[in-house]
């Protein structure tokens, strides 16, 4: 009986959240739930299951109305942030990615540094401006700055390089106010290739910065 009421009060809960959460992905038109939904219903599992077992089916429905808004409450915090991102870099070649509860920018070398220098470029100092005003109004993110190279060259060169430019991208966004604390730079040189460095197309694309976002680790 037990685990029937804990079913039925997960079942309705979740179909409250997905009923409430539909968005449109404005680029195929279909109906879909939103990252922040997906984060609530684990929620709504998880303390389902807990309170369940503390309290049976009282205890059941409580924790998955609270489990529903912590795992809900990231999740939307990360979707607003996502948004923001990619509004303020639409048309500038930096790319947003989304995995799970991280975001990834990826900044091609050919916007942002000249061959074999880690000065920024000066038209690039704009974007960096606009991800850095996104940076301080969502704070709650640790920002890891990583250069990478092709493979030409060698590691004597690229390994250096690739910290020098996530050195200079780090380095500017905290000179326009973000916490420097949260922000760390390395420099991988060749290593992570997204691409073969057989060809050109493909080295291009592994010269590259990319800023990961992570979550602040919960103590």
């Amino acid at each position: 009986m037990q685990l029937k009421k804990l079913f039925a009060v997960a079942t309705l809960l979740m179909g409250a959240l997905l009923a409430g959460c539909q968005t449109t992905n404005p680029y195929t038109g279909d109906q879909q739930a939103s990252k922040s939904t997906k984060y609530g219903l684990g929620g709504v599992l998880a303390g389902a299951a807990i309170g369940a077992l503390a309290d049976g089916g009282e205890g059941a429905w409580k924790g998955a109305l609270i489990g529903g808004a912590a795992g809900s409450g990231y999740g939307y915090y990360l979707d607003n942030q996502e948004n923001r991102l990619r509004a303020e870099l639409q048309g500038t070649g930096v790319q947003v990615y989304r995995e799970g509860d991280q975001l990834k920018l990826i900044m091609p070398s050919n916007i942002t540094f000249d061959s074999s220098k880690s000065d920024i470029k000066s038209a690039f100092y704009p974007v960096l401006g606009s991800v850095a005003r996104v940076f301080n109004e969502y704070d709650r993110n640790l920002i890891q700055v990583v250069g990478y190279t092709d493979s030409t060259g060698g590691d004597k060169i690229n390994l250096p390089l690739s910290q020098a430019r996530a050195d200079s991208v780090a380095n500017y966004i905290a000179f326009q106010g973000v916490d420097g604390s949260r922000i760390t730079g390395y420099g991988r040189g060749s290593m992570d290739p997204v691409a073969s460095n057989n060809t050109s197309e493909g080295r291009a694309k592994n010269r590259r910065v990319e800023i990961n976002l992570l979550p602040v680790p919960q103590r």
